[in-house]
């Protein structure tokens, strides 16, 4: 399975967010670490702000952080949150559709994919010394 790019952007955004929780991030700051779009950046800021997932403050002074500790963010959750309604390989349109039996190995593997994902939190992911590893690789961060 491979992830859209919006599931990769948010997930990329909770991490740099989860390792710089004193301070209000911006868009344009995590757009520059990871070398990604800020256009693309803010649908995903928006969409993450709209479902809890982060808080955002506008203005001079403004910014975002995550909406919850780190260790409360289930990274499955997310990721079902992120990716919506998943067809692997497209059983709707398929002309076998009923005569198959593919769809149920498929959601099967599908349930365990997201059971494993389930398991972390975004604390789990980013690890304990989470601040230098991520810091070291992306730079200091810009005030």
């Amino acid at each position: 399975m491979r992830l859209t790019r919006f599931s990769d952007y948010a997930v990329r955004v909770m991490l740099f967010l989860a390792a710089h929780p004193d301070r209000l991030c911006s868009i344009g700051e995590i757009a520059s670490a990871y070398e990604i779009s800020q256009n693309h950046l803010m649908k995903v800021v928006s969409d993450l702000a709209a479902h809890g997932y982060i808080l955002s403050s506008r203005g001079r002074s403004g910014g975002i952080r995550l909406g919850m500790p780190a260790g409360e963010i289930n990274i499955g959750k997310l990721i079902r949150h992120t990716e919506g309604q998943i067809d692997l390989v497209g059983c709707a349109e398929c002309k076998l559709a009923g005569a198959c039996r593919l769809p149920g190995p498929l959601d099967l593997a599908l349930d365990a994919f997201f059971a494993v994902l389930e398991r972390y939190s975004l604390a789990d992911v980013l690890g304990d010394d989470a601040g230098s590893r991520l810091l070291g690789r992306l730079g200091p961060p810009h005030d």
